[in-house]
């Protein structure tokens, strides 16, 4: 992998926790020569896998839509800040740049990006690994509705290996690593 994307909350979270893995996430990708693209802001989660990764003289890639861009919350010491017009837009150019993709904690836009992402893998439009980094228990809830997903006839089983889920770095990175996307028809 030479990039791998990364879809964070704007926001910092109540636990610290959270803003040390996402700056450790940033170091650890720098560190390993792989280059970061992320949402471009100098907010929340954000911020701190970016100045992670920054910290660690890693490339950075920033993508930000324009109506944010305004905003002045692009953070300043990127590689590169790509500004787009919309934040589909913005979904697309992630993808397009990176080799995988990994959600730390979020909200709404951070859900909406990593389910486009592995939505976009069921429908054969990549074959990146799609990853969850469940920091402190952060995503057992929704590792639980894929399960009520599955058990309800809702998501096929062939689909389970769409998503790479881990609590650790280290581990989280050497199954996106060994990942092999699934074979199936979605519509068979």
């Amino acid at each position: 992998m030479k990039r791998i994307a990364v879809f964070c909350g704007s926001s910092l979270g109540k636990n610290e926790i959270y803003r040390e893995q996402a700056c450790l996430l940033g170091e650890t990708i720098a560190r390993l020569g792989i280059g970061l693209v992320y949402g471009g802001g100098n907010v929340g989660l954000m911020k701190y896998v970016a100045d992670g990764a920054i910290r660690q003289g890693g490339e950075v890639t920033g993508i930000i839509p324009a109506f944010l861009n305004k905003k002045d919350i692009a953070h300043a010491g990127l590689t590169e800040l790509i500004v787009v017009k919309t934040m589909h837009e913005r979904k697309f150019k992630m993808n397009a740049l990176s080799d995988g993709m990994i959600a730390l904690p979020g909200g709404y836009g951070t859900m909406e990006e990593f389910f486009e992402m592995i939505t976009w893998g069921q429908l054969h439009l990549h074959q990146k690994p799609v990853a969850i980094l469940n920091t402190n228990g952060f995503y057992n809830p929704l590792i639980r509705q894929v399960e009520t997903m599955l058990a309800e006839g809702f998501l096929k089983e062939s689909y389970r290996n769409l998503l790479i889920v881990d609590d650790t770095i280290p581990s989280l990175l050497e199954k996106m690593y060994r990942y092999q996307p699934p074979v199936f028809d979605k519509w068979a």
